[in-house]
């Protein structure tokens, strides 16, 4: 399975982006999804995750209130969208398949990782 994040880009603080992770050789539908992000020089730290029917989710209280993730099984296709962004939200931002239907917090329970797509949010 290869995933293609997208929609990334400069935005100036208190806007939105919504980012895009599409599937190729594989699907998404039976699996849970999430994002997470890099900011430079940090580690990487989990953003939001979503089960394979898209009933649960759970944020970083981070971006808790601002963020969305959501998932449409027929397009094998998820979505992060981002409001009210900050500075602190600058970031290269990475989509995740989970080996199984429901969503994990944790790096290791995932098993494909897209390549990554820079979010960078101006003051």
């Amino acid at each position: 399975v290869q995933l293609q994040a997208s929609g990334g880009g400069l935005v100036q603080a208190g806007g939105s982006l919504m980012l895009s992770c599409a599937a190729s050789g594989g699907t998404l539908t039976n699996y849970g999804m999430g994002w997470f992000r890099q900011a430079p020089g940090k580690e990487r730290e989990f953003v939001a995750a979503i089960s394979w029917g898209g009933g649960s989710t759970y944020y970083a209280d981070s971006v808790k209130g601002r963020f969305t993730i959501s998932r449409d099984n027929t397009k094998n296709t998820v979505y992060l969208q981002m409001n009210s962004l900050k500075p602190e939200d600058t970031a290269v931002y990475y989509c995740a398949r989970d080996s199984d239907r429901w969503l994990s917090l944790q790096e290791e329970d995932y098993k494909y990782w897209g390549q990554g797509t820079l979010v960078t949010v101006s003051s």
